[in-house]
């Protein structure tokens, strides 16, 4: 991400465009563009927007040079890209609310166009080919950010759990930063002394030169500039618990048939699929699409209709009151809602090896992203599992390292595995399958150095060199909050629609008074859809599905129990009442 560039005092030139990053805007879509903007001029030296400060506009270069510097005017101060006419500034940030990564300064005088933030956004949702290109341009530019190790800094010892969740809450929310190792950086301690903390004060966030102390997942958020709880949203029609594809899918339904829908996650939008450096079995998507893209498409349009995400926010009780529901949230404040969806996903389960505890968050990895494959480019590691997840993370991480073992608990591939994935990890010289095998150890001083593996058939055991382990084996839902409200399986997973009745009907829980709905849980209007569900099919497609239907089934719930509820689809206003069918009239999809 260096910028062709010969220093301050020689002559800046533009950054080629390698990776689709930084296109150029043709004639016409400037034009475009124009309609919703104002050109102004602009003077050498002139500092368009700064790191750490919202953004304020959407600027295109209309004459001039333009240098984005990482740090500036400060001691770790480069550039990042040079930009001339035709390009454009900002990225991922500006269309999500964060503050910027890095700052932009004039450096040939010329004329820019600026668009405000939030008729950009609708440039973006309305526009398939102008904002195609801007919100390609910005996914990419956020995964160079990440891949320099720009933003603010985790100053933390790898075998900190705190360290290791604000690791996670950075990397899940795709924030550009750099882990500084108190155990092995030599920077650490210099940096220590220079903001004056101490070592059992760590871990600590630094950023525009002001440190946080263990800051909290909803402190960074809120200096980051991710959307912050509002003590104003206390009510609403729908509340989605959870921001994966299933959640994302019922806030857009939701919100596009005029529904008040308030989405809220603990950690960050995106769930699994979030961390999916590629799914290629999505319909529209021939090529296939990176998790991180289809999540933020699917952010973006929930916005577009409205809908209010809120991260992070996490879910602490469910209670009826008097027709409806009150939600509970670890800051102590509470959300009224006449249904809700539980849109929860699972969580990866943890790898139990004996050892692994010293390496997790330093060279045990539960996603694999393009933020851990640039921290093994150069070693060989290992992925445990042997379903989509663990294909998709080994074909991914293979572009990346020299080498990699797929440890497969199993004897065959086919058996989890989808055929597409199973052929091209066959067809990969890279990877090395062990089928029939499972990790009994880890090994290493300080770093992760071998792995003892078990072939659970013939009972050899042997090791394999491995500096980075990624471990996909499957996921738990995070249900423990509401086992005691609704009816759960045997391991956790939300019962609906008949198995739902079917443990009502064994006394076991208080029945509706009717035969649940399709996705309705043991209590009315409250929906569970996606991977949190028992029996659902655990694949992107049909959580996003099952988010939709969940919208019609919201409507239906609401028409039954007699509620007057404001309804808007395209532009006319209803009131349903009993009987009456949700969009009837204008056309409703």
């Amino acid at each position: 991400m260096n910028a062709a560039a010969e220093g301050r005092d020689g002559l800046l030139t533009e950054t080629p465009d390698q990776f689709g990053a930084y296109p150029k805007l043709t004639r016409e879509q400037i034009e475009v563009l124009k309609r919703h903007g104002r050109k102004r001029p602009t003077s050498e030296g002139a500092v368009l927007f700064r790191e750490g400060e919202p953004f304020g506009e959407f600027l295109v270069v209309l004459a001039g040079l333009v240098e984005v510097v990482h740090d500036y005017e400060g001691p770790d101060e480069r550039t990042v890209a040079v930009h001339g006419p035709g390009r454009f500034l900002g990225e991922l940030g500006l269309l999500e609310g964060q503050a910027a990564f890095y700052s932009a300064i004039v450096r040939e005088p010329g004329e820019v166009l600026a668009v405000p933030v939030d008729r950009l956004r609708a440039i973006v949702g309305g526009d398939p080919v102008v904002g195609d290109l801007i919100l390609r341009a910005y996914l990419g530019r956020r995964a160079l950010l990440i891949g320099l190790g720009a933003g603010f800094r985790i100053l933390g010892s790898c075998y900190s759990p705190d360290t290791r969740r604000l690791r996670e809450f950075a990397a899940r929310n795709r924030l550009p930063h750099r882990w500084i190792d108190l155990e092995r950086d030599k920077d650490a301690e210099e940096l220590l002394r220079r903001f004056g903390v101490r070592p059992e004060e760590t871990p600590v966030v630094i950023w525009k030169g002001e440190v946080l102390r263990n800051p909290g997942n909803a402190e960074l958020a809120r200096v980051i500039g991710l959307p912050a709880p509002s003590p104003e949203v206390t009510q609403c029609d729908v509340l989605v618990i959870g921001a994966g594809p299933a959640g994302l899918a019922t806030s857009v339904y939701g919100a596009s048939d005029g529904l008040v829908t308030v989405t809220v996650d603990g950690i960050a939008a995106g769930g699994q699929a979030g961390t999916s450096s590629r799914i290629e079995n999505y319909l529209g998507f021939p090529s296939g699409i990176s998790g991180a893209e289809l999540i933020e498409r699917s952010v973006l349009q929930a916005h577009k209709f409205g809908a209010r995400l809120t991260i992070p926010a996490e879910a602490t009780g469910l209670e009826a009151c008097d027709g409806h529901y009150v939600v509970a949230f670890a800051d102590g404040t509470t959300i009224e809602t006449s249904t809700v969806v539980l849109a929860l996903g699972a969580r990866f389960r943890r790898l139990r090896v004996p050892g692994i505890e010293r390496f997790e968050g330093s060279c045990v990895y539960y996603a694999a992203t393009l933020h851990e494959a640039h921290m093994c480019r150069t070693d060989p590691i290992a992925v445990v599992g042997g379903g989509n997840s663990a294909g998709q993370g080994v074909l991914f991480l293979s572009r990346y390292v020299p080498h990699t073992h797929l440890i497969v608990r199993g004897g065959d591939l086919n058996q989890d595995m989808s055929r597409y994935l199973v052929d091209q990890v066959e067809r990969n010289p890279k990877i090395t399958v062990l089928v029939n095998s499972e990790v009994i150890e880890t090994r290493g001083d300080g770093v992760l150095e071998t792995l003892v593996v078990r072939n659970n058939v013939s009972g050899e055991v042997h090791e394999i060199q491995g500096r980075a382990l990624f471990v996909f084996i499957g996921a738990a839902p995070p249900t423990d909050w509401v086992k005691d409200v609704i009816a759960l399986d045997d391991e956790g997973f939300v019962l609906t629609g008949p198995d739902a009745q079917a443990r009502a009907e064994a006394g076991e829980w208080a029945p509706l008074g009717r035969a649940p709905m399709l996705l309705e849980t043991t209590r009315p209007g409250v929906f569970a859809v996606g991977d949190v569900r028992s029996g659902s099919v655990k694949r992107v497609a049909s959580a996003a599905g099952e988010g939709a239907i969940a919208v019609r089934l919201v409507h239906e719930h609401q028409a039954q129990e007699g509620n007057l509820v404001r309804t808007v689809v395209s532009g006319v206003e209803y009131r349903l009442v009993p009987g009456q069918q949700p969009g009837a009239g204008p056309s409703s999809q």
